[in-house]
């Protein structure tokens, strides 16, 4: 059964031929079936933001998250609530994001238009002040090639001193019942076309004795793709989003555990107070829309070399915890990475859980990506390094890269030139040269192999100069009297 309400009525899928197959997306299902076309397909990749939907999950309460719908698998739609630009006015009575948009006359071809008002509804829906940066992140995913951002910001800061009108249904909160899987009863795979959605660990644990070869799921921003953008078909596809286990944060005295399945918008607040250079990172990663759904076990699954998170933990030792019907076992992050998008996970095999250690006093985390954009793009070089300040000595020097092999890697070199040396100018052109002895970058759409080099080299130049502020401040000083 796949059940979820849409802009306040409720659908219900109960029959094999009504559900949609695993590989389905929110959008297929929106338009194709339930003929809501205000929502459009532009990328099919998550990039440009055309498909923004909102959803919430009535059952805890959550707010109105932005998503993509063109890379959100059609299952994961069951038990929540879900909005789209048809439902947000009465009539003739506009939503107060609607009526500002007109307002200020922030639209021009339309195209894009009906995924920028679903990105502000939920900004105007959240419990929080909307500023210059909250819009700014809220619309980070959300592209416009005919016309200005200008009167869709000023129609932002003005939504809710706008006059409208908001339909119960989008304050209201009752829950609907969750899919059901062949973990809880006896139904076939084909009941529920291929798409399994657990919610505790025995379930997950029962459908990795039972399914042959199932491809693993959560927030889907990368997954996905294989849907839309190479047209494959997933046979069972396994829905971790919703394992209670996989959604959980601890902490303790000098660790944090992360569940696999804990978003970048949950773990935000986290990052933020732990390791602020990581937490800054997050709101480079891709988008507010890819946020709301992307993991961090995902960006670790999926192997990528450009993955933002990889390097980061890399640089702070973090320690996996991969289940599988034979049990748990902990491995290395540094040893799960073998080749281009090739991990050391085994069959039935997922990520669990996280595990890194809280910076120790005098240790300090520094994380810094270079990318042709700022918001919603990948990275071309991403350095993480975390040390311990001894006076003007490094120690304890851990650097890890991303962009600059086939996975992301710890530069061995590098940390040997630093440890135990202040950062000097010297020490950085011996860094520089130990760069381009250990990493042969690619040259490809986003960088050349010269500049990644030379970007990256150029960030332990920036380095130096924050932890050596205070004495370039008075040498300009003294540069200037004279």
């Amino acid at each position: 059964m796949l059940t979820f309400r849409l802009n306040g009525e409720t659908i219900v899928m109960d029959q094999p031929s009504d559900i949609p197959p695993a590989h389905a997306s929110a959008l297929e299902l929106l338009r194709e079936r339930l003929c809501m076309t205000g929502t459009k397909e532009g990328c099919a990749s998550g990039d440009c933001g055309a498909c923004t939907i909102a959803v919430r999950n009535p059952t805890i309460g959550a707010e109105w998250q932005s998503v993509n719908a063109c890379i959100m698998p059609a299952g994961q739609l069951h038990g929540l609530d879900v909005a789209t630009v048809e439902g947000l006015a009465n009539g003739s009575e506009l939503h107060p994001v609607q009526a500002a948009m007109v307002n200020h006359h922030a639209s021009q071809c339309g195209f894009c238009t009906p995924g920028f008002v679903m990105s502000l509804f939920s900004l105007y829906h959240a419990d929080s002040a909307i500023t210059d940066q909250s819009i700014s992140h809220a619309l980070g995913g959300n592209l416009c090639r005919c016309t200005g951002y200008r009167p869709i910001r000023e129609a932002a800061l003005q939504m809710r001193a706008t006059e409208g009108h908001i339909a119960p249904w989008i304050t209201a909160q009752a829950p609907l019942p969750r899919l059901t899987t062949s973990a809880q009863n006896d139904a076939s795979p084909e009941s529920v076309r291929g798409f399994y959605q657990p919610t505790c660990i025995a379930q997950l644990s029962a459908l990795l004795e039972h399914l042959e070869q199932p491809r693993f799921i959560a927030g889907g921003t990368d997954l996905m793709l294989e849907s839309t953008q190479r047209l494959k078909d997933f046979d069972h596809l396994v829905d971790l989003s919703q394992v209670d286990e996989l959604r959980t944060v601890n902490e303790d005295a000098d660790t944090v555990t992360i569940g696999a399945a804990v978003t970048y918008h949950q773990l935000a607040p986290l990052l933020e107070r732990c390791f602020p250079d990581f937490g800054l990172l997050l709101y480079r990663l891709g988008s507010q829309q890819v946020r709301y759904r992307g993991t961090l076990g995902g960006n670790i699954a999926n192997a990528s070399p450009i993955g933002d998170t990889p390097p980061v933990l890399l640089a702070l030792e973090a320690q996996l915890e991969l289940l599988s019907p034979e049990g748990v076992r902990t491995l290395a992050l540094e040893d799960f990475f073998i080749d281009y998008r090739q991990t050391a996970l085994r069959a039935r095999e997922i990520i669990s859980r996280i595990r890194i250690n809280t910076l120790a006093p005098h240790q300090q985390l520094k994380v810094w990506k270079l990318s042709k954009r700022r918001d919603d793009d990948i990275s071309a070089s991403l350095l993480a390094i975390r040390f311990t300040l001894d006076g003007e000595i490094l120690r304890d020097v851990r650097v890890a890269l991303g962009g600059m092999a086939a996975i992301p890697k710890r530069a061995y070199q590098s940390e040997a030139v630093l440890e135990g040396q202040p950062l000097t100018a010297a020490q950085v052109e011996k860094v520089r040269s130990a760069l381009a002895d250990e990493f042969s970058p690619l040259t490809d759409a986003r960088a050349s192999s010269h500049y990644r080099l030379a970007a990256t080299a150029n960030l332990f130049e920036r380095l130096r100069l924050q932890l050596s502020s205070t004495d370039i401040a008075t040498e300009l000083l003294d540069a200037t009297a004279d």
